[in-house]
């Protein structure tokens, strides 16, 4: 249970929203407080709107429609009194010293004595925060910066000051971690903390390198991207994304507030290219994505076509977007020094960019954070790198790194020097270990309860293995089965493990948790090889393959032990299928759950379809009747909706109500294990469950909705054979409503109604189209 029962965000804009939703999403209430606008008839106006817009932003800051509903709007004149029952109240105001005193005074009247405040502030040090205020205050008071948006970045740095009461930290480090998902580190009170004081100084030497070596914005993001861990949009495409206009608020802020010899002053020009380029833009409104354009946007011509164009700094004219062609991003496969070594522009930049940003964090680690470990957890979950920049130096080899800056005249931070011919991380059996700033190694070990399958595999060999799949011993009795295919998609491998692992009691084992350290739990199904097998007219292999993925989902869910799903990111199509057929899911929160076999042309022939029904049968809230549960099944599958967070999987029947939710990534697989154990007692497999269906009355109804789709336009050709063909499914076939429907008809029709979509030409353009653009065909 979370220490926090109720909860106070102070400033309802972008920031204060966003976590005002994310503690929602934790299903805490929390309070949403702001200024009386001048004039205003509606006292809670800037609140009310803020929800109004979290309710509508896309990517979701609300995880479900109930967590919208604990979040109470109000104002800081009418309501401030009422903050006298949070546990936790977080400031999220303007940047501005006087202001945030004046209310922190008014905080102070109201608070409990054992409440804990805190500000987002990503720009003031703590101790100026509350100089002058009641010590009592001060002794409660702390900094948690979130990153924008709250809800998807997980770094929430927190720092304290010399009075802050001991148990403060432990408390908003717990809620950071459990109750909201965070990657939660622990920062010395110095201007930008960690992950803004290196991200800062990354993207403007990431930026004003490409301009001063003649890279097209193109290929700068072409470099400073996927070849170096960094998210596809580049560094001028983040740039995009978060704003141009923020740049010189954030310039000004750390130019007063770091000291004159710190390299970021040094590297920033306000008369250079960069700055000029930036305040240019601002002037033209091109501030990013949310203006008219920054370095890349698009234009829509009379027909309703658009055409995306890159902004050519030099002339400050846009050109339509070209494709980066350069050697030295093909050659980064071979990884991170490879593109470094390059000899081609690309790999200059690299170079300037990389032994700058590595040095300058190198340098920093010690006086901005605890451990290395916490610099690069920052970069990776604040600013989603791939790797952080000690990891970085570990890909490349700290002495080479060391001897290139030596050979260029460069110096080399003494924490490189220290490590020498060594790595910043290394393994030593089943321990995995840290260099320090004291000189020497230390155990890295994870929080309790927030082990990933990587620390269990450490050192220690599979149960079972083959080239799709392996069974990991958890420890107590409990297996693990991880996936391992490209994008997690199930094949023959993964098949024929799952029908091992429900076998696993004969091996000792007496549960089994499904799920491993992957960014998808599973794409679905490997439809290359479905293709490749209807364009040869396999027909009795493909029959044979759903006969058997549909024999091993049973098997699993009925195996002598209890099995527990623990997905993370994508679980599609079969691999949704796979986690509907475990006796309970604990699913990671931001977790993205659908049966979306129709966007090819298919139906859920795993048993999804079967299952997804039987669910809403047996839904106790349904209203009498067959068809509104059928419908449901229909919609959801029909129209291949996928659950934006575990939250909605719930509501959607996809996850049961009672399966668990996880909020931490590294806590998923802990809470799993510790599922299954609870369940072992006692334990049962299911019965198979009869069902009532009303047959051809039921495809009538739904053919009726689906023509009413067609003549609107929403419905194409084959969308409406798919649909017909998902109708006969789920309607029981030729069956009489008085006659109990078992779960192996339904299993059968499955069968039966894919084995007739594959055939096709409409499905197979779908399939071909899906793998060769990534994207649904309408046909």
């Amino acid at each position: 249970m979370s220490a926090f029962k109720k909860v106070a965000v102070l400033g309802s804009g972008v920031m204060g929203g966003g976590i005002a939703a994310h503690v929602a999403n934790a299903g805490i209430p929390v309070m949403l407080l702001d200024i009386v606008p001048q004039g205003a008839n509606n006292r809670n106006q800037l609140a009310e709107a803020a929800l109004g817009r979290l309710k509508k932003t896309n990517p979701a800051a609300l995880m479900s429609d109930r967590a919208a509903g604990l979040i109470q709007p109000g104002n800081f004149e009418d309501d401030l009194s009422r903050i006298g029952d949070c546990d936790w109240i977080v400031e999220a105001v303007i940047e501005r010293v006087d202001l945030k005193q004046e209310l922190y005074r008014k905080v102070a009247a109201a608070m409990k004595p054992t409440a804990i405040v805190s500000s987002n502030t990503s720009t003031i040090p703590l101790g100026t925060l509350v100089e002058g205020l009641p010590e009592a205050f001060a002794n409660r008071f702390a900094i948690t910066h979130f990153f924008n948006p709250p809800r998807y970045m997980r770094l929430l740095e927190v720092v304290k000051g010399p009075r802050t009461e001991d148990d403060v930290l432990p408390a908003l480090r717990r809620f950071g971690d459990v109750a909201l998902g965070k990657a939660v580190i622990d920062c010395k009170d110095t201007p930008g903390f960690v992950g803004n004081r290196i991200g800062i100084f990354w993207s403007t030497v990431a930026m004003s390198q490409a301009m001063s070596l003649g890279l097209t914005v193109e290929e700068a993001d072409s470099v400073v991207g996927k070849p170096m861990g960094i998210p596809k949009t580049g560094i001028f495409g983040l740039g995009d994304l978060t704003g141009i206009d923020l740049a010189p608020h954030v310039s000004a802020s750390m130019l007063k507030l770091l000291p004159p010899d710190d390299p970021y002053c040094k590297i920033y020009d306000a008369n250079g290219q960069l700055a000029q380029t930036i305040q240019w833009m601002i002037g033209q409104g091109l501030t990013g994505r949310k203006g008219k354009g920054g370095f890349y946007r698009q234009d829509k011509a009379a027909d309703g076509s658009r055409t995306r164009l890159t902004l050519d700094y030099a002339t400050r004219t846009y050109r339509p977007t070209r494709r980066a062609e350069l050697a030295s991003v093909k050659a980064a496969r071979k990884g991170l020094r490879a593109l470094v070594e390059h000899p081609d522009k690309g790999g200059q930049y690299a170079w300037a960019v990389l032994s700058r940003v590595l040095a300058y964090a190198a340098e920093l680690a010690p006086e901005i954070a605890n451990s290395i470990a916490d610099v690069d957890t920052a970069m990776k979950t604040g600013y989603a790198w791939k790797w952080g920049p000690f990891e970085q130096l570990d890909l490349v080899g700290p002495k080479w790194f060391a001897d290139r800056l030596r050979a260029e005249g460069k110096p080399v931070p003494r924490l490189i020097e220290a490590v020498g011919a060594g790595t910043f991380y290394k393994e030593e059996g089943a321990a995995r270990l840290i260099f320090t700033p004291e000189g020497r190694y230390a155990e890295l070990k994870p929080a309790a309860g927030a082990w990933k399958l990587a620390d269990v595999k450490r050192g220690k060999q599979p149960v079972l293995s083959n080239k799709g799949a392996s069974i990991w011993d958890l420890g107590d009795g409990v297996a693990c089965l991880e996936l391992h295919t490209k994008m997690n998609a199930i094949d023959a491998n993964i098949v024929a493990m799952v029908r091992e692992a429900a076998k696993l009691d004969k091996k000792g084992f007496k549960a089994l948790v499904i799920g491993h350290d992957g960014d998808n739990f599973s794409v679905g199904a490997n439809i290359g090889l479905g293709l490749f097998a209807a364009n040869t007219a396999m027909w009795p292999v493909i029959e044979q393959n759903i006969k058997e993925g549909q024999d091993a989902y049973r098997a699993l869910r009925n195996a002598p032990f209890p099995v527990v799903g623990a997905p993370s990111g994508m679980a599609l199509g079969g691999g949704c299928e796979i986690l509907m057929h475990c006796d309970a899911v604990q699913a990671h929160a931001e977790s993205y759950i659908g049966l979306v076999e129709v966007g090819v042309g298919l139906i859920p022939g795993w048993g999804g379809t079967t299952t997804l029904l039987t669910r809403w049968m047996q839904n106790a809230k349904r209203p009498q009747g067959p068809m509104p549960a059928i419908s449901q099944a229909f919609e959801i599958i029909g129209t291949a909706q996928v659950a934006r967070s575990a939250a909605e999987a719930k509501e959607k029947l996809l996850l049961r109500p009672s399966d668990g939710i996880t909020m931490n990534r590294d806590r998923v697989l802990a809470d799993a294990k510790a599922k299954a154990l609870a369940m072992v007692p006692g334990y049962k497999p299911a019965e198979p469950a009869e069902i009532f269906l009303p047959g051809a009355t039921a495809r009538t109804a739904l053919a009726m909705a689906v023509e009413g789709f067609r003549l609107q336009g929403k419905a194409t050709p084959h969308d409406v054979t798919v649909m017909a063909a998902l109708a006969r499914v789920l309607s029981g076939g030729d069956v009489d409503i008085l006659d109990p429907v078992k779960e192996t008809d339904l299993l059968a029709l499955e069968r039966a109604v894919f084995l007739s979509l594959i055939k096709t030409n409409a499905t197979l353009d779908r399939i071909e189209h899906m793998l060769t653009t990534g994207k649904p065909l309408r046909n």
